[in-house]
């Protein structure tokens, strides 16, 4: 029997590639979370080109970051089911292929509708994929290896915010912003093949049926708030006030659906878990600023500064460099130190960084704004893998997928709040500008400075993460 009819059981696997087929498994699930990664960042080069092209303001342009946000956001929480019912290579595979589709559908589209819901469907399939690696690390590997496993994974991951928006410039000055949504397919084609190498592909006997009135809720409590956030400025405030109290209303009531339905999509248990619940909640305020500050400087440099769209985006690019160099130390720092020093450490540096963005003018050498987005992105380095440890670590084996899964949900609710609130935040301020002499320069200044204040008060949280003494670190065989 030929190797490629032999059954991909997960014993087989391993008893055929030996102690690496953890790394192997590892970088399968890495090449398609960077694909997704690099489909949600890529786009915010092109924003002010959508915006020519569809003539779109700046609160419909924010849509187009927002919407896959808010798919990935909500996704996210499906995955401990789909692992359950359809297993890790049909979940992963269906995912890829979905990325795919939205990617090559997007590229081709001549209304700004089907871009917008394109950009949603790939980001129902990035919410999919994002809590897959982390399961796999906190599963497959000690404890003693696992930030070195999230370290190595994380300066793989890493790279693809920074290549994304300078690739993504780049094309979009040569090619225009359609060639910008062709760049997934063949992270997406590599991570199929892979996939076919090195997961198992056995069949699943979990039938727990899928908590879809949760999903509801959650859905209508995530759209009330942030299109309650973009109208309660302005005439049509009252219908965000109405929109901000229904989402009040749906979370309240997911709550307690959670709390008594036998599957859920959200355990309420994970809270009882303090280095959890202060991990989510950092997890929220860090993805408010990072994706706010990833969203705005792209724009900032086009619209306030004199850069077009591939300089915006190679700005990212030493950054991404530094990032990818300085995490896998955290991770190996991880491993030795309580990691909620280093989260509170990297908070400090990551908030120091978005106030120094804040000095930047268009009299500003280049060099030093680099400077400072590298300053920032080196505070990211020592928070990416401790933030996964330290929410997780003692944590029940049965409740890995949902700690992952639920962790990703809160960072990306943060984002997608946090994007839209910047996109809102700027477009009032550059109004409250638009008759002085600094004009677009001060409203930029004043909404980085928001970012780094959102992101010193996620220190307060990060510091309660300290390890209690029944905290033990917890491993569970790999999926």
């Amino acid at each position: 029997m030929s190797a490629q009819s032999t059954p991909r059981t997960l014993e087989a696997l391993r008893a055929r590639h030996g102690e690496r087929y953890r790394w192997l498994v590892l970088l399968t699930a890495m090449i398609g979370t960077m694909a997704s990664i690099m489909s949600s960042t890529i786009v915010n080069v092109a924003i002010p080109d959508l915006s020519h092209y569809f003539h779109l303001g700046q609160a419909q342009a924010q849509w187009v970051s927002a919407g896959f946000m808010v798919a990935m956001t909500l996704s996210m929480l499906l995955t401990p089911w789909l692992l359950g019912r359809f297993g890790l290579y049909r979940t992963y595979v269906g995912a890829i292929m979905l990325l795919m589709v939205g990617g090559i559908a997007g590229g081709l589209a001549s209304d700004f509708w089907l871009v917008l819901g394109m950009r949603v469907v790939e980001g129902l399939a990035a919410g999919v994929l994002q809590p897959i690696p982390a399961i796999i690390i906190l599963r497959a590997f000690e404890s003693n290896e696992q930030g070195r496993a999230l370290g190595i994974f994380g300066m793989g991951v890493v790279l693809a915010p920074a290549l994304g928006p300078t690739i993504g410039g780049i094309l979009v000055e040569h090619y225009g912003w359609r060639s910008i949504f062709f760049v997934v397919v063949p992270f997406c084609l590599g991570a199929f093949a892979l996939a076919r190498l090195y997961f198992p592909q056995q069949s699943q006997s979990d039938r727990k049926p899928l908590d879809w009135k949760g999903l509801v809720l959650i859905a209508i409590a995530t759209l009330s708030l942030l299109n309650g956030l973009a109208h309660v400025q302005g005439a049509s405030h009252a219908t965000g006030l109405s929109l901000l109290a229904i989402a009040a209303v749906a979370i309240v009531a997911f709550i307690m659906l959670q709390r008594r339905t036998a599957a859920p999509l959200m355990q309420m248990q994970l809270y009882a878990h303090r280095q959890f619940s202060m991990g989510a909640l950092v997890s929220f305020i860090y993805g408010a600023g990072l994706f706010g500050s990833t969203y705005l400087l792209p724009v900032y440099m086009q619209l306030a500064l004199p850069y077009g769209a591939a300089r915006a985006g190679l700005t990212l690019l030493p950054a991404g460099i530094a990032l990818a160099i300085v995490i896998p130390l955290g991770g190996k720092l991880a491993d030795r130190y309580s990691p909620h020093y280093l989260i509170t450490g990297g908070l400090a540096i990551l908030s120091a960084s978005l106030a120094l963005l804040a000095t930047v003018g268009p009299a500003t050498p280049y060099i030093l704004l680099v400077l400072w987005v590298i300053v920032g992105r080196i505070g990211m380095g020592f928070i990416f893998p401790a933030l996964s440890l330290g929410s997780m670590r003692g944590m029940p084996a049965d409740l890995i997928a949902q700690a992952s899964s639920t962790s990703n949900f809160t960072r990306q609710l943060g984002g997608a709040i946090g994007v839209s609130v910047t996109g809102i935040f700027l477009e009032w301020r550059l109004a409250a500008h638009a008759g002085d002499g600094r004009g677009s320069t001060a409203a930029f200044d004043e909404t980085f400075l928001v970012l780094a204040a959102v992101c010193a008060l996620a220190m307060f949280a990060s510091w309660r993460m300290r390890p209690q003494e029944t905290d033990t670190p917890s491993a569970a065989p790999a999926p």
